[in-house]
């Protein structure tokens, strides 16, 4: 299988699967069918078999999913049979509420660092973290392996902050603020602004 080839919009949509998969496995659901996932999650059956068989086949006409087989695989193709070290970058409201946040561990990733540039905060705990300057960002990160990091700094600051992560290694950015950022291709960013999706609802009310 080559990654590339694979349209993101199907891998957006693995997560999504994969969230309805693992709540039907806490359920004790041992199989489903395209059909019952697909009532899950807002997605027609079509499209999540056509989905699914971009990665091989994993069910069987009849029967559907084994729910434990597809957990797994789900897991693999992602990549969060693992869990991944994450750095914070950014304390202030959005930061701690992320740092705080107990949804990540579960799902294959765990923040480790948390930088900022204010020398107020620097020092200071959130739960069990420290946060350090963002002046050793790069080199803390770059001797720590780290190749994720969420990016909770003002817009003004972003672009530098996500230079400075790419310098350190960073492959994969949660960006958090309002502005788009501009990386190597083989760097990849994710934007998270709430108002924006906010003003993609309106236009439906």
């Amino acid at each position: 299988m080559n990654a590339e080839k694979i349209p993101d919009i199907i891998i957006g949509r693995l997560p999504v699967y994969l969230r309805a998969i693992q709540r039907m496995a806490d359920n004790g659901i041992k199989t489903t069918s395209s059909q019952e996932l697909g009532e899950h999650v807002g997605i027609s059956a079509a499209q999540i078999r056509k989905d699914i068989s971009q990665f091989g086949e994993f069910g069987k006409q009849g029967t559907g999913y084994s729910i434990a087989y597809l957990l797994d695989k789900l897991k693999e193709i992602l990549k969060v049979d693992r869990k991944w070290d994450v750095a914070l970058v950014g304390a202030g409201d959005m930061g701690h509420a992320l740092a705080r946040y107990q949804g990540f561990t579960n799902r294959g990733f765990q923040i480790v660092m948390i930088f900022d540039n204010s020398k107020d905060k620097v020092g200071q705990k959130i739960d069990n973290f420290t946060i350090e300057d963002s002046e050793k960002m790069v080199e803390r990160i770059k001797s720590a392996g780290i190749k994720m990091a969420m990016l909770t700094v003002p817009a003004p600051a972003a672009q530098s902050v996500a230079d400075k992560l790419v310098q350190a290694g960073v492959r994969a950015i949660l960006n958090y603020a309002p502005i788009s950022l501009n990386v190597p291709n083989n760097v990849k960013v994710q934007y998270i602004d709430p108002a924006t999706h906010l003003q993609r609802m309106t236009y439906y009310l």
